[in-house]
């Protein structure tokens, strides 16, 4: 009795400290592919298949994510196109250091906006339909809460969202892992502290286990950071076998077989549907070896999202010019663009001029203008717009006089509310107007501006620089409070040059009057091409600058500029526009002709009486 006695003690014992060890037993180690398979969900808002997340659902996420838990590994580069989940991969690694590994993290966006904008967008939907997440931070509309829209507070741990254009927000607090997305959008410098990458990354300076993991979709060959980032790595490519030889191969375009949609091996030199070659266990193979740094490229010919059927449509669509060639390169192959030239011929551009024979040519939808101050002179462009963007250059127009007095302000807008005419006598007005304030008439243009915003003439200002939209959202913060509109006209001088080296009519090609009274000399067409796009480095860091040939004006290249910034603050429906006015055309004609009937039917009712 007494040995059972103390059998049953001992057994009571044994399993007392077996419940203790489980509960004082560190978790079992995870990785960040197996944390997302276990414990992540995908928001309906955010994800097209909402629910519990799997990596099988696209393989070649789960080496990305677990390279972050190799203790040898510092850096993770991930150079990619769209729709292959790039987003979704920094969501991942922000829910694993907030839940099972918790440190200090920083995510920086190319700007404070579109932080924010992450923040409502992705991560709030994270931390609300992922249960484990969802109590790590507090309300925030508690006062003592620590979570803001761009700083959260969870045990062992916060996060900081942060723009690369403030400065502000990259200073103070020390972070182990640095999340850094659309490196290639970031500006030069954050103001003027410098290369925003470095400053974030200076921040991880103090703890030995620190990730730096860099995202981006690359921009242009010699100035894309992450291409550079990606260089200097692994340089690792996802790779499929070939369903018929089984020989490893990244998916590349010039594989891809317009006809039937499929991809010739290159080995074998078989053809084989998407189907087949995404059954195939794929891996990555790099290129390079790295002491502490991995790259991964990827392309949308990987991603389960998009079909190659629909990649081949995007392509014959993109290839129409190089201005929509180039994003596509961009975004769907995951590759730099290479410019074939650096700036447009005057050349050409005065030997292709034509004739139009009315004021308006026919295609033409929408009028817009662009307006240049100098100390002398106000100078004007006058620009036509049809489907695809399709542009004419209707009239290049100078006025003399001191932009100080009224009389010149006054005959300008007499020009811009002129009536200009088809050849079938059907007339359009400007519908938008964009005015430089820059240089030494602000406060004239200002109160131009601000007694005919509703007949849509608005303020400008130019702004150089990577990383910003050609054109921003309106402020009124100046001193008249008007509509001033910032303009990225770096932005809008890589569009018209790519627009000025189209050769063939359509969308986004370049129209010239050759009459001589529009003002389209050789003097026009020298200031339209009086820059050209460099790649100059900054302490070591490639930057694309624009630079004006010595002897030159450059007012037509930034009226051009000012007139295309017209028409997106316009954001007109062009196709809708010109299917809106063939309708009204046809009735118009239906109405002459049931008129001309009419009238005939009475002329032989008379007769007959």
């Amino acid at each position: 009795m007494v040995r059972k006695k103390i059998q049953k003690i001992q057994n009571r014992t044994i399993k007392l400290f077996r419940d203790i060890a489980k509960v004082l037993a560190p978790p079992p180690k995870l990785t960040v592919s197996e944390w997302a398979d276990n414990y992540r969900k995908l928001s309906s808002e955010a994800s097209a298949e909402p629910g519990q997340w799997r990596t099988s659902r696209a393989p070649y996420q789960k080496e990305i994510m677990d390279s972050i838990n190799d203790p040898t590994i510092e850096t993770i580069i991930v150079m990619s196109s769209a729709q292959v989940g790039k987003t979704e991969l920094l969501l991942n690694v922000i829910g694993y250091f907030m839940d099972y590994d918790p440190a200090p993290i920083l995510l920086l966006q190319p700007t404070l906006e579109m932080a924010e904008a992450f923040s409502k967008d992705r991560l709030a939907p994270m931390l609300r339909d992922t249960p484990v997440l969802k109590n790590k931070v507090g309300d925030i509309k508690s006062k003592n809460s620590g979570n803001t829209l761009l700083h959260k507070i969870f045990p062992g741990g916060h996060i900081t969202l942060a723009g690369a254009n403030s400065p502000s927000s990259l200073a103070s607090r020390p972070i182990r892992t640095l999340l850094c997305d659309e490196v290639d959008r970031y500006p030069i410098s954050a103001g003027t502290e410098g290369d925003p990458v470095n400053l974030a990354a200076k921040r991880t300076t103090t703890f030995w286990n620190k990730k730096k993991i860099y995202v981006s979709t690359p921009t242009i060959k010699g100035a894309s950071r992450i291409e550079s980032e990606y260089e200097d790595s692994t340089m690792e490519e996802w790779c499929l076998p070939c369903p018929y030889c089984g020989k490893l191969q990244p998916l590349t375009w010039g594989q891809i077989r317009f006809d039937d949609a499929t991809m010739e091996c290159l080995y074998c030199r078989e053809r084989s549907t998407e189907a087949e070659w995404k059954s195939g266990k794929g891996e990555w193979r790099a290129k390079s070896t790295h002491r502490n740094k991995r790259g991964f490229h990827l392309n949308e010919l990987s991603s389960p999202w998009k079909r190659w059927s629909e990649i081949i449509e995007d392509f014959r669509e993109a290839k129409k010019n190089s201005e929509t060639l180039k994003v596509w390169v961009n975004t769907s192959l995951g590759e730099s663009w290479e410019e074939q030239g650096e700036k447009a011929d005057e050349e050409t551009l005065m030997k292709r001029r034509e004739r139009y024979n009315s004021q308006l040519p026919e295609d033409v939808l929408i009028l817009t203008a662009g307006v240049d101050t100098q100390d002398d002179r106000l100078e004007v462009e006058v620009v036509g717009w049809g489907v695809g963007k399709e542009s004419w250059g209707i009239e290049y127009k100078v006025f003399y006089g001191d932009p100080s007095q009224t009389v010149v302000w006054n005959e300008l807008d007499e020009y811009l509310s002129r009536v200009w005419k088809h050849e079938n006598g059907e007339g359009l007005v400007i519908s938008c107007t964009c005015i430089d304030s820059g240089g030494h008439h602000t406060s004239e243009v200002y109160k131009f501006c601000k007694t005919r915003e509703h007949r849509r003439i608005f303020a400008v200002k130019g702004k150089g620089g990577d990383g910003i939209p050609f054109v921003g959202k309106a402020s009124r913060t100046n001193r008249e409070k008007v509509a001033l509109f910032m303009l990225g006209v770096d932005q809008g001088k890589e569009t018209l040059l790519s627009r000025l080296k189209l050769d063939f009519e359509g969308e986004g090609y370049c129209h010239f009057p050759i009459e001589g009274d529009r003002g389209y000399d050789e003097a026009y067409f020298k200031g339209l091409t009086s820059e050209k796009r460099t790649i100059k480095y900054y302490k070591g860091k490639p930057k694309v600058e624009w630079v004006k040939k010595s002897g030159t004006r450059n007012e037509p290249l930034d009226l051009r500029n000012y007139a295309t910034a017209a028409l997106e603050i316009l954001n007109p429906n062009l196709e809708l526009l010109k299917n809106q006015l063939k309708n009204s055309n046809i009735n118009s004609k239906n109405s002459i002709t049931s008129t001309n009937n009419g009238m005939r039917r009475r002329r032989v009712i008379s007769k007959g009486l």
